[in-house]
């Protein structure tokens, strides 16, 4: 990946806020430097954080491409989320504070929460499941998502969530794959005022699904005499709980037991089953939530990730849940009924740390200042972001009028396969450079290799590699080594290769570029779309963009940019605006990233976790059809889109 114009070592650093640094939990940069020293003492003395039946024997087993970590250990994530805060303080404070889309809310304290889980791990020992055994999870951001998920733990069980924006087709998939014995799923959820129906798809899904016994369904959003109920397969959740006992003892877990799977979404082909076990992934999720966003007993921590993503899992569930911290979990959108609802929430419930991802952070931007200015975020002490590299623009705006410049804004960068983040800030003695991810988290080794699996100079772009084990590291594919060792571990051996490009300046920060698919070969010049979308989006007319390559015959690929414009500022394809913009990038990067087409949009298409799905762009720019469409948010956006690109280019 050669260098181009626009060099990240120019972009000047940010002190954390003197405020902030006063009271941060960690203060000295030494912590790094303990890591680095010895990292399987340094592991074993974080874990201790936790609650352990039985010490382990051994830190780390390690023989690439398989890693496990505290052998021997005996551990349950659900106690080390529940169990442990019986009787101290912690166990009357507010651990799910819950609001729904029509406004509903529910609050449930440690104490309520831990008999809640009780009770559900009951019913669903009483439905046949086992250690061991696969519970596929298809529901609305409901309570009873997060009580299912620490119910599954506490007896042994595999959960593996689906996000309930999937289609039955899509669940099937995945409900094969596991072979899954019992389904936990709702009547319906709200999105933007309507109601999904999930039974419906769950129903569609189990004609070709025979391994599954039985579905239990919350009711929601639906009047229940309209649920069709299989005879002696589905079951109301009210009803199993009525006679359910809350005293269910935590099931003592081998560390590396599994703990979950995770079915990675937006590719073709079979699903892939993400695996993690229970020691290295909760001590990941623990240790990152307490460290980065910087956690302390009074704090109001919202995540607006979906528990159907990895983001939720440790950053909803696991991670502020085994800290004892309070999370705010909420089941609509940003802009309904209003655009300033997230806004609206964080001055009711006094939320003091917002995670959330750069896609929602630039629709704020194109909505404007005044629906933030709206309502009272003082309470606010840490903002975060991830999902997909952040945009040095929306990284800005974020930091000024979501966080008045007085919260350090904590870019994350991590996978479903890493299952705790691996490069951020730790905001009380990290510099912030706005659009970078900053170091590596402690104990963390990672580097930028070329296509040789040699190290690039510094400012040059290349693969990220990490080069050591780390406890929430997956453990594979599930039923799929062949793909996992494939995938992972044959392009540079020994080391795991992220499918992410980056670059590292002199300062050793890290900037992340995003999947290297997304990495353009324009005149035999690597360029990155996440360089040419930053430009764009410095432009002060422009909004969002997505930038694709496109074949070329004489450069390889050319450049093609969809733009979505501020309000205010209108676009039509032809017009100055194209030269506008096309000059800009050239300016901000180099002649050689100039897009070759601009195409203006008001929306891009987008999955409903926000992410833009490029593939589906490319699918339009090369003139193809549309690959699979299941997983976007308002599959008319890109068809319309497709339709307007055809006219546009004849």
């Amino acid at each position: 990946m050669n260098n181009i114009e626009g060099k990240v070592e120019s972009r000047k650093a940010i002190q954390p806020p003197k405020k902030f640094v006063k009271q941060a939990n960690i203060t000295s940069k030494k912590i790094y430097e303990k890591a680095a020293k010895n990292p399987p003492a340094f592991w074993a003395e974080q874990a201790k954080h936790l609650s352990w039946f039985k010490p382990w024997k051994k830190v780390l087993q390690w023989k690439a491409p398989y890693a496990k970590w505290f052998v021997g250990g005996k551990i349950n994530a659900a106690y080390n989320c529940l169990d442990r805060f019986l009787g101290t303080p912690t166990q009357n404070k507010a651990a799910i504070i819950w609001e729904g889309e029509p406004g509903d809310s529910r609050t449930l304290t440690y104490h309520q929460l831990h008999a809640e889980v009780c009770k559900f791990a009951n019913v669903l020992k009483g439905l046949g499941v086992k250690k061991g055994d696969r519970v596929i999870v298809y529901m609305p951001m409901v309570p009873e998502l997060a009580i299912t998920l620490l119910s599954c733990a506490r007896i042994g069980a595999v959960h593996s969530v689906v996000f309930g924006g999937f289609s039955s087709e899509a669940l099937r998939d995945r409900i094969q794959d596991a072979s899954a014995k019992v389904v936990v799923t709702a009547s319906g959820g709200f999105r933007r005022g309507s109601v999904i129906q999930l039974k419906k798809n769950v129903d569609a899904s189990l004609e070709h699904c025979p391994t599954v016994e039985k579905v239990v369904v919350v009711n929601r959003a639906m009047d229940p005499t309209q649920v069709p109920l299989k005879e002696g397969r589905d079951f109301w959740w009210h009803r199993l709980m009525e006679d359910a006992s809350a005293k269910c003892p935590a099931e003592p877990m081998d560390s590396e037991d599994m703990l979950f799977t995770l079915y990675t979404s937006g590719t073709t082909g079979k699903p892939k089953g993400i695996v993690h076990t229970t020691a290295g992934y909760l001590l990941g999720a623990n240790l990152t939530t307490r460290w980065i966003f910087d956690l302390k007993d009074s704090d109001v921590y919202w995540c607006t990730a979906d528990i159907g993503w990895v983001t939720g899992h440790s950053y909803i569930v696991y991670g502020p849940l085994s800290n004892g911290a309070t999370v705010v979990m909420y089941e609509g959108t940003p802009d309904y009924p209003e655009k300033d609802r997230f806004w609206r929430i964080i001055e009711k419930y006094g939320v003091t740390i917002f995670y959330t991802a750069p896609t929602a952070i630039r629709t704020f931007m194109k909505w404007g200042e005044e629906f933030p200015k709206r309502r009272d975020l003082s309470s606010l002490r840490l903002l975060g972001s991830v999902g997909e590299p952040i945009n040095p623009e929306a990284w800005m705006w974020y930091y000024e009028f979501i966080g008045r410049k007085n919260c350090p804004v904590a870019d994350t960068w991590w996978q479903t396969e890493t299952g705790s983040i691996l490069i951020s800030p730790l905001p009380g003695i990290t510099p912030m450079k706005p659009g970078s991810a900053t170091w590596t988290m402690p104990g963390i080794k990672a580097e930028i290799l070329d296509e040789k699996g040699k190290q690039v100079p510094s400012g040059s772009g290349g693969y990220l590699v990490l080069t050591h084990p780390w406890p929430s590291m997956m453990r594979g594919i599930f039923n799929d080594p062949e793909r996992y060792q494939k995938q992972y571990w044959d392009k540079f051996p020994g080391k795991y290769f992220t499918g992410d490009g980056a670059k590292q300046d002199k300062d050793g920060f890290f900037w992340l570029l995003g999947r290297i698919d997304d990495v353009m070969n324009v005149s035999g010049h690597r360029i990155s779309t996440m360089e040419v979308e930053s430009a764009l989006v410095d432009h002060h007319a422009v909004a969002e963009a997505a930038v694709v390559g496109k074949n070329h015959d004489i450069k390889g690929q050319a450049i093609a940019a969809f733009v979505t414009l501020k309000e205010g500022f209108k676009g039509t394809d032809g017009n100055e605006m194209i030269g506008v913009l096309k000059k800009h990038v050239a300016d901000k990067i180099g002649a050689l990233a100039r897009p070759d087409d601009i195409h203006f949009t008001a929306e891009l298409p987008k999955t409903r976790s926000g992410k833009i799905m490029r593939r589906l762009l490319r699918d339009i720019a090369e003139g193809r059809a549309l690959g699979d469409t299941t997983t976007l948010a308002d599959p008319s956006v890109v068809a319309s889109l497709k339709q307007k690109y055809e006219e546009t280019e004849g």
